[in-house]
């Protein structure tokens, strides 16, 4: 196991790489419950730009510090007194990051370890998938403060658990506990909390074992094609697939199973 740390700059997160190929990624401020601040958001961002310039990167995880909180949403005393043009910039900030997350080109998984509220369930719902501690607990509690989500809710949680159920949870602020985010299909899993990490490791594990240049091929099927219609999105995998044809990783991968031995994979 490797543990570098990348947290020179860092003051409000962690970036480590417990394993090769793995990053995770951890909110650090637990006494605040994890509360995103616009240094915060900025460190993150600067976090998935280091991720994505690594091209022997294969899986991001992204916690929170703490028992207490992935997330348990932007800092409103940093909100309170901002006018609309602010209020404009502090959306940007935060879309930007979310953005970022869904554009990495490898597969990004939050591991929910306790409250995941506002811009905090914002930023699991930009990680491709989402592991959950059986204490976690979701939520858009925005419409409470008279506003509505800025970092990419009204959009996401929809094309996640389907508008009907999406507009009950964004106009009540209702929360919702780690077994009907499964349900809901919110959440893929939810485990004990004492394993919540472990389990991480082990689906990033998984992931680091197949071909990387298929493995972000797929993401990237998925994603563009989830906003075409269905012919032009299978266009789009042909092309997909024929691309992967001309990478070494398709090669090793077809040589490994005739020849009955486990792939070398090199991501390229």
């Amino acid at each position: 196991m490797t543990s570098n740390n990348k947290n020179d700059s860092f003051k409000n997160i962690l970036l480590e790489q417990p394993e090769e190929g793995i990053y995770l990624l951890t909110v650090n401020r637990p006494k605040a419950l994890n509360a995103l601040t616009a240094a915060t958001l900025d460190e993150i961002a600067s976090a998935i730009a280091a991720v994505a310039g690594d091209d022997a990167a294969r899986v991001l995880l992204i916690t929170g510090a703490g028992e207490k909180a992935f997330v348990a949403g932007a800092d409103i005393a940093e909100m309170k007194d901002v006018t609309m043009e602010q209020a404009r910039e502090i959306s940007e900030r935060g879309m930007h990051v979310t953005h970022a997350l869904e554009a990495l080109p490898v597969p990004v998984i939050a591991l929910v370890n306790g409250y995941c509220l506002g811009g905090g369930c914002e930023l699991a719902l930009a990680c491709d998938w989402i592991l959950a501690s059986e204490s976690a607990v979701f939520g858009q509690p925005e419409v409470n403060l008279g506003i509505p989500p800025g970092f990419g809710a009204t959009q996401r949680l929809p094309r996640k658990i389907g508008s009907a159920r999406a507009l009950e949870l964004l106009t009540t602020a209702r929360q919702v506990k780690a077994a009907e985010a499964v349900a809901i299909g919110l959440a893929n899993h939810a485990y004990p909390a004492a394993e919540l990490k472990a389990k991480g490791l082990e689906a990033a594990r998984l992931i680091a074992a197949k071909g990387p240049a298929a493995v972000r091929l797929v993401k990237q099927a998925v994603l563009r094609g989830g906003n075409l219609d269905l012919y032009t999105a299978c266009a789009l995998e042909t092309d997909l697939f024929a691309r992967a044809f001309g990478t070494q990783d398709r090669s090793e991968g077809m040589s490994a199973f005739l020849e009955k031995r486990p792939a070398k994979f090199k991501g390229r």
